[in-house]
């Protein structure tokens, strides 16, 4: 227990802060400032814990948000190439249940206005997934080089 603990204690640690503003926005009052912040703060590390636990296990050749995948296996091209893409996949497919939920909600409804947070920090999260692809930050490169 204890190296599972320690060998996932971010991602332990980021769920627990995560939680705590499930918890606190459940009970506060979403027209007051903190409970506005709460409310923000669940769709930020909903955000953080998802692209922390998926971008570990998930692939998006060419991104610098994800691990690289293994080599081709020729033999299998159809495969390799979702594995290739299982981030963003993966986030494209929860962002469209994630708009489902926001449709079926009151747009101004506690919860409802979350989703609409959450919607947006997971096309934020696709777009950073998609434009490391490409683009670079002369800085950051220098530094990871």
């Amino acid at each position: 227990m204890r190296a599972f603990v320690h060998d996932h204690s971010l991602s332990l640690t980021a769920s627990l802060v995560l939680l705590t503003w499930l918890i606190l926005y459940s009970f506060w009052n979403p027209n007051t400032h903190w409970g506005n912040f709460f409310g923000n703060a669940i769709a930020d590390w909903s955000g953080v814990v998802v692209m922390m636990l998926a971008s570990g296990y998930l692939y998006e050749r060419g991104s610098s948000e994800s691990e690289q995948p293994p080599p081709d296996d020729p033999a299998h091209r159809f495969l390799d190439r979702i594995r290739d893409h299982s981030l963003t996949l993966f986030l494209i497919a929860t962002l469209i249940a994630w708009i489902v939920l926001y449709i079926h909600s009151g747009v101004n409804s506690k919860w409802g206005q979350v989703v609409g947070n959450v919607v947006s920090e997971w096309v934020q999260s696709i777009g950073m997934v998609l434009m490391t692809k490409k683009l670079i930050e002369r800085h950051r490169a220098r530094k990871q080089s």
